[in-house]
């Protein structure tokens, strides 16, 4: 199975100094994701904890409203034929086995490409997004100290081990209330990393995730918004800015949307009155 990171060659200069040396990057390859067969998606993404990233697309693509819709998974190559199964290509299939009762057990394939930089591409409108939020957070009684919230990001930086190595990934935290750390991922795509927790969460019976606050180590996007509000948490930190869409989402669902989380300073763009403290 391909690693979370790669060596490769390069020139480094330094001054008039030249000289061959190594670094390590983050690898990132195509993942196809099938559902009971049928090509569903292609996601640039970091290898590792694919069945998570399967399972947490489906569930925030509307494919799977339940963790238990999701019966089983494999790698898979590219299909009978004549031609030897490249090992790479194998680990980079995953078909995912939905139960009948699934939202899209009988839909058709869609043809959708998601980089690792946007995971909003190919839905029809973000009208439709925002139709298909099922969890109700407005009345969720999490409150979060100052405190806290100050020390989720040297927490979720704490657990990026591939980040240490490379420099080059995205992360993703699920927090509760006492900001202990209960799952984190990395990923060159921020929302793969989102996914991946979610998937986690979805595939431990954990769903939705009442009183809990997700932490993204990068800005804060209109579809993280959303990918939090399908999972059912009523909080969303991030250490970069939010967009206006973002905030405008996390207002109308009564959600707490932190940015800037640097230190002992943040700015609370929604939900305020569930920050407590200084």
């Amino acid at each position: 199975m391909p690693g979370a990171s790669v060596p490769r060659p390069l020139l480094r200069i330094e001054g008039d100094t030249r000289r061959t040396s190594y670094d390590v990057v983050a690898a990132e390859e195509p993942l196809e994701i099938r559902v009971n067969g049928r090509a569903m998606a292609v996601t640039m993404r970091t290898p590792g904890h694919d069945f998570e990233l399967a399972a947490g697309f489906l569930l925030t693509e509307g494919v799977v409203d339940r963790g238990d819709q999701v019966r089983a998974m494999r790698y898979c190559g590219p299909g009978p034929g004549p031609a030897p199964v490249d090992p790479l290509r194998e680990f980079n299939v995953v078909d995912v086995a939905v139960s009948d009762d699934a939202p899209a057990a009988g839909v058709a394939p869609r043809a959708v490409f998601t980089s690792s930089s946007c995971g909003l591409c190919g839905r029809a409108s973000i009208s439709s997004v925002r139709s298909r939020v099922p969890v109700d957070v407005a009345g969720d009684p999490l409150r979060l100290s100052v405190e806290v919230l100050a020390g989720l990001p040297d927490r979720l930086r704490a657990a990026q081990a591939v980040f240490a190595r490379t420099g080059g990934l995205h992360a993703a935290g699920l927090f509760d209330a006492d900001g202990t750390l209960v799952c984190a991922r990395e990923d060159v795509g921020r929302h793969n990393a989102f996914d991946k927790v979610i998937g986690w969460a979805a595939m431990h019976r954990r769903l939705p995730l009442r009183s809990h606050v997700l932490m993204a180590s990068g800005r804060a996007s209109f579809e993280l918004v959303q990918k939090a509000l399908i999972a059912g948490a009523p909080a969303l930190a991030a250490v970069s800015a939010p967009s206006s869409l973002a905030v405008e989402l996390a207002e109308e669902a009564g959600m707490t949307l932190v940015g800037f989380l640097r230190g002992d300073t943040m700015n609370v763009y929604a939900g305020g009155d569930r920050v407590v403290g200084a």
